[in-house]
């Protein structure tokens, strides 16, 4: 009996430690909802290539930030350089090595219309400038909540000179998803948001907008002042930074940082 519960022993403590062994070798991402899918398509080239394992976890934009702020365990943060929370707050929380910042991948502002409308000129500022005035309507994502998307296209709107004229015919959407459906259902002439975001069938998307008024949303990567193996971390951090990366963020929307 004592031989057999000294053997029941020893196999457990060899499970616990071959747990702890891999959870040290686990590399924990946290990233914003908008990040999910070139990340997952990005993990298993790193896994291969490294032999790390990478556990991602994604939440809203303002989330993630607060959970960094907040010092909960993560080793690689991507984080969303716009929106309710400023990336200062983050670096200033002392929970993330602020010299390690990374642009990881540009988001831009797209522009739709209902499908099979005619696709209005917004190659220039002034042209995007035209389009917003002649519209009877337009919708992004409400800013009560102060989403990225939204925030972007008011900074546009306030550049232009146009807020106050743009004001009474807004539609103020539930997110980029019920900004579209507005749209789709010819609620409303033009529809603004992140391009990753723009799937509705009922939709065209016209294209993005001009740099020089409505820069891209930069995904911020930093290593975690909490991370287990900082050059694991930072590895990854390369990784998903790296020209070998390009074509996920392509493929989703949006291009590699810089």
């Amino acid at each position: 009996m004592r031989r057999w519960l000294s053997a029941i022993a020893a196999i457990t403590l060899a499970l616990v430690s071959a747990h702890s062994a891999r959870a040290q070798d686990e590399i924990t991402l946290l990233a914003p909802g908008i990040m999910q899918e070139p990340i997952q398509a990005l993990i298993p080239g790193f896994e291969a290539k490294t032999g790390h394992k990478v556990k991602a976890t994604f939440g809203n934009e303002d989330g993630t930030k607060q959970q960094v702020i907040r010092g909960e365990a993560v080793d690689v943060p991507l984080l969303e350089t716009t929106g309710k929370t400023p990336i200062e707050a983050v670096t200033a929380s002392g929970n993330v090595v602020a010299a390690s910042a990374t642009p990881v991948a540009n988001i831009f502002v797209g522009v739709a219309v209902k499908k099979g409308a005619p696709k209005p000129d917004i190659s220039t500022p002034d042209a995007v400038k035209r389009m917003m005035l002649a519209a009877k309507s337009i919708s992004y994502p409400d800013l009560a909540a102060l989403p990225a998307s939204g925030i972007s296209v008011n900074d546009t709107i306030k550049k232009l000179g146009i807020a106050d004229e743009m004001l009474p015919k807004t539609k103020f959407g539930r997110g980029g998803g019920g900004a579209m459906t507005m749209v789709a259902k010819g609620d409303v002439d033009i529809g603004f948001t992140f391009l990753p975001g723009m799937t509705d069938a009922g939709i065209d998307i016209v294209g993005t907008m001009p740099r020089a008024i409505s820069p891209p949303t930069v995904v911020m990567g930093f290593v975690s002042t909490h991370a287990k193996d900082p050059a694991a971390a930072k590895e990854l951090l390369t990784y998903l930074s790296s020209p070998e990366a390009a074509a996920a963020y392509k493929a989703a929307k949006m291009e590699l940082g810089r």
